[in-house]
């Protein structure tokens, strides 16, 4: 509030940036190196929140198991999130990036939320996709909102956006933003030349939410298998305030935006409020009735 007890609009603004690139199945390092080479230039232009594709470090169309165990890493101690988060503290920047985790015997499809002072917390997957369910566990960590010095962020992974229940439970624990590190293919039905239906489904979590969502997706073809690219950063509004990025090009999208907007603007007049206006006493046990409420 400013001295008249007015409501300020000079909120600070965070630049995110969405890296799509072409991770090599199986070449962790390299993928590694591949993906600091792109953050710096991210951050060179002045990002201070990066969102990196899923399984960005591994590689996507594994042949077995041992193969996907073989590029595996434990989180937060790998070589992977210590390589990320020197370069995050670097650059006093946050970086949400899909890993391949091992946690003893199992493996999970997770991504790190890492800050300038280092490892914040881990996402882990909780749809899996097709031939994933031979190689990854279910994630068990539900979907965490982290708060952090440029604002309130949560974590999904690529099929989790076909669920309404995975932005609407962040944006009811208070999520400013939620980034998706993504491997989207082609879907049945889907005609040559049309947008991605990932591209759909998130503009309208994000409008249906009032919150931001930052899709970092790979590009190329793995083992037979293409993938969509078109990365893009969706306005709490709805409408992509960047991209969507080629299908088939390493490509790096930039937005500035002030992420407090999104909690700000869910009261969309005098009446309605996006959040405020759920039946819960209709439908209160399908949409998370645990959930802490009262920060939108």
């Amino acid at each position: 509030m400013d001295s008249a007890g007015s409501t300020t609009t000079d909120e600070t603004k965070v630049k995110i940036a969405c890296i799509q690139m072409q991770p090599a199945i199986g070449e962790v390092e390299a993928n590694v190196a591949h993906s600091i080479e792109l953050i710096n230039r991210a951050a060179a232009l002045g990002a201070k929140l990066v969102v990196l594709p899923e399984l960005c470090n591994s590689g996507y169309v594994f042949k077995s198991r041992e193969e996907a165990f073989a590029a595996s890493e434990p989180v937060p101690a790998g070589p992977t999130v210590k390589a990320w988060s020197e370069i995050a503290a670097k650059h006093r920047l946050h970086l949400v990036a899909g890993i391949c985790e091992r946690d003893g015997a199992k493996l999970f499809n997770s991504a790190v939320l890492i800050g300038p002072d280092g490892y914040i917390g881990t996402f882990r997957k909780v749809h899996l996709w097709n031939e994933e369910n031979l190689y990854f566990e279910p994630g068990d960590l539900g979907f965490p909102v982290f708060h952090t010095a440029i604002g309130r962020i949560g974590i999904a992974i690529c099929y989790d956006g076909w669920f309404p229940e995975t932005y609407r439970l962040a944006a009811l624990q208070g999520a400013d933003i939620v980034c998706v590190p993504t491997n989207w293919v082609p879907i049945p039905g889907q005609a040559k030349g049309r947008e991605a239906m990932a591209n759909i489904l998130a503009m309208a979590a994000a409008h249906s939410n009032s919150i931001y969502i930052a899709c970092a997706d790979r590009v190329g073809t793995e083992r037979g298998q293409p993938f969509e690219g078109q990365s893009l950063i969706v306005n709490y509004t709805g409408w992509p305030v960047a991209g969507p990025a080629s299908r088939d090009r390493e490509e790096l999208l930039l937005a500035e935006v002030a992420l407090g907007e999104a909690r700000r603007a869910r009261n969309w007049n005098a009446f309605n409020q996006v959040l405020r206006d759920r039946r819960s006493d209709l439908y209160d046990e399908m949409l998370g009735s645990h959930i802490k409420r009262g920060w939108y």
